[in-house]
């Protein structure tokens, strides 16, 4: 994905577990999983929309609201719902909808769904296990389920699927833009709660045993995607103004895994970068590399910094750096030779020459291979 370079040409990247980056060395995809369905659960709302828009079509007198860490959720009964289900719409403190859950607690035969179970088919389960099924009418007690993901480009879908080989009973299914999928995960005591509802006639789930339970603050995990959301244009036009506020408030929550705080510094300090501060976007990733030290990426964004700030010889540095742990690393390549042009044409055609040889037939990068063609014929002159 693009980010706008308002200092430099100097090109920066973004990285959680894929890095994305300024026109581009963005990783090839893997193909998107099959998706197709028949059965419609957000029939009269999308992802992304606004909650004024979705209250257009939801008055309050069909839904409860209660808080959802710095959002709100809004929950719509079984009784009042069209999928006959409990419906809960998840909302950022911006008013963004970035999330619905669909539970059906005594469960919803997909034998009318051909097309969705012909989808379901053909996923492999990202977890299994066994719960107790209070509700389900007409099943065994302790049924074997599994939850299979889907989604497309920007988004994910989870089913949560009672005895999926003989006959498919949908217990759950949620609607996630990607930087919030980890808060629908069954390794979340808040999801897991929902499953679990113990109370005999009120019924609901209990999951006998769901693995290793993710601990990381809510909140933190909350602001962090509020930040990608922004940062990486899912839901519209790029906004670092947001980007920097979440990712600064999921810092002050208290990640507890170094991991997640040194990325949270790193994407804070791009946020910096790119609103013009580059003396905060320095401090975010000097201690985003204190915290995980030698990440390509990291560096290569340190590097574009200091050559904003004057500093070309310490930039230079930081890209070697990159390359030197990474040596297909394009973009710390194309930097590289963007920065060594005037002081060592030599080297910086070789590092072009080298990018070109990373990047051919990626068509993300189409642009920049123009630009450096041209830088080619010029050094070679």
């Amino acid at each position: 994905m693009n980010i706008s370079r308002p200092l430099t040409s100097f090109c920066l990247v973004l990285t959680l577990s894929l890095p994305v980056g300024c026109g581009s060395s963005a990783p090839v995809r893997p193909p998107l999983p099959p998706s197709a369905t028949d059965l419609v659960l957000l029939a009269s709302t999308a992802l992304c929309e606004h909650k004024a828009d979705f209250l257009n079509h939801h008055p309050s007198s069909t839904h409860t609201v209660s808080d959802w860490g710095s959002g709100q959720e809004l929950m719509i009964p079984p009784e009042r719902s069209a999928s006959h289900g409990e419906e809960s719409y998840f909302f950022d403190e911006d008013g963004v909808l970035v999330g619905a859950l669909f539970s059906f607690p005594r469960g919803l035969d997909l034998q009318p769904y051909s097309v969705l179970r012909h989808t379901l088919s053909q996923l492999k389960p990202s977890l299994e296990f066994y719960l107790n099924v209070a509700q389900l009418e007409a099943r065994k007690n302790m049924e074997s389920s599994a939850l299979l993901e889907t989604g497309d480009e920007k988004s994910t879908t989870q089913y949560l699927v009672s005895n999926l080989r003989d006959h498919p009973i949908l217990l759950q299914a949620s609607f996630t833009i990607d930087p919030y999928v980890r808060l629908f995960s069954p390794y979340r005591r808040e999801f897991l709660d929902r499953l679990r509802k113990p109370g005999g006639d009120k019924g609901g789930q209990n999951i006998e045993s769901q693995g290793i339970e993710d601990s990381e603050p809510f909140s933190s995990l909350q602001q962090f995607a509020r930040g990608q959301t922004a940062q990486l244009a899912y839901c519209g036009e790029k906004n670092y103004d947001i980007a920097a506020d979440a990712y600064q408030k999921s810092i002050t929550s208290g990640f507890t895994n170094s991991v997640w705080l040194a990325e949270a510094h790193h994407k804070l300090g791009v946020a910096w970068q790119v609103k013009g501060q580059l003396a905060k976007a320095k401090a975010e990733l000097l201690r985003s590399l204190d915290l995980r030290p030698n990440i390509p990426e990291v560096l290569n964004n340190l590097g574009t910094i200091e050559i904003g700030l004057g500093d070309k010889a310490r930039g230079v540095s930081l890209f070697e750096r990159a390359i030197v742990l990474r040596p297909n690393y394009a973009l710390a390549r194309y930097n590289l030779a963007e920065a060594t042009e005037m002081t060592n044409p030599k080297r910086a055609l070789s590092e072009y020459e080298t990018y070109l040889a990373i990047v051919e037939g990626i068509p993300d990068e189409a642009d920049r291979i123009a630009h450096v063609k041209e830088r080619l014929k010029a050094l070679k002159q």
